[in-house]
């Protein structure tokens, strides 16, 4: 996939009085997640490439990234994903665009990665598990609660009609608007604010995507999510959680142990 030049301006919109918070990943051993905060929600939509905050997108080196993606995803097959879709998007996403310049060679190995603001690029295979459980199709206005690198929104974006990916981190929302729109990624919507209140305004949601540990599925998720949506995060305590799936039912199912720093927000764990 070619990356696109284009130069367009930046727009934020500020909701007043919505407090600062959301879900980015974290370094290992956990696979994902947020820090608190305050502040307020801004659209971010399309950013200057020329008057851009610094990036940690490197340098496109003469190297052919196909032949990691395709083990990455023989692998992924091994460890049980299942979903073709999935697959697919994971074989195409360049997820060493998404990584910092030090850890190009190490990109597609099963592992969180380190970007800025002390967050991570979750493991492939968390990426993908989470991606399948949440049954994405291509009618689907998606909700992502922490775009971090902006990795699992390009991933979403291959799967879904247009996504909507919200980041407390005002840099890292930056940053990865830069990214996905180089790459083309025109439906996916960046917002900078509170990722545990999720985003009204584009409500409602075919599917939720959570990506930092939640003490429960958040009622206001749950009131933004369409009456035959799923929500798909990660539920517990602030020190283990199982990926969990709430269907229009209202009912859960959980599916395996995983591990992700708190979710910090008004509908999280705190700021």
């Amino acid at each position: 996939m070619g990356l696109s030049h284009r130069s367009t301006d930046r727009k934020v919109h500020d909701l007043d009085g919505v407090a600062e918070g959301g879900a980015s990943d974290r370094g290992p051993p956990r696979d994902g997640a947020p820090a608190g905060g305050r502040g307020v929600h801004r659209r971010v939509e399309r950013v200057s490439v020329a008057r851009a905050v610094p990036r940690f997108r490197h340098t496109i080196r003469d190297v052919d990234f196909q032949s990691d993606r395709d083990l990455m995803v023989r692998d992924l097959r091994r460890m049980g994903i299942k979903d073709e879709r999935v697959l697919a998007a994971m074989a195409k996403v360049p997820r060493e665009l998404f990584v910092r310049d030090e850890d190009v060679d190490v990109a597609y190995g099963d592992h969180a990665l380190g970007i800025p603001e002390g967050q991570t690029i979750s493991q492939p295979y968390v990426v993908a598990r989470m991606t399948e459980l949440l049954k994405v199709d291509s009618t689907h206005h998606v909700l992502e609660v922490g775009t971090g690198s902006g990795y699992q929104a390009a991933i979403l974006a291959e799967l879904a009609r247009d996504v909507v990916t919200v980041e407390r981190h005002a840099s890292l929302a930056d940053r990865a608007s830069i990214l996905l729109a180089e790459l083309g990624y025109e439906s996916v919507r960046v917002v900078a604010g509170d990722a545990s209140v999720g985003y009204p305004p584009d409500a409602p949601y075919d599917r939720i995507l959570v990506t930092a540990a939640s003490p429960g599925i958040a009622p206001e998720l749950v009131r933004q999510c369409a009456s035959d949506g799923l929500i798909v995060a990660p539920v517990g305590n602030e020190e283990m959680q199982h990926l969990v799936v709430r269907y229009p039912d209202g009912r859960e199912t959980r599916h395996g142990a995983v591990k992700f720093v708190p979710l910090r927000g008004r509908a999280g764990f705190g700021s």
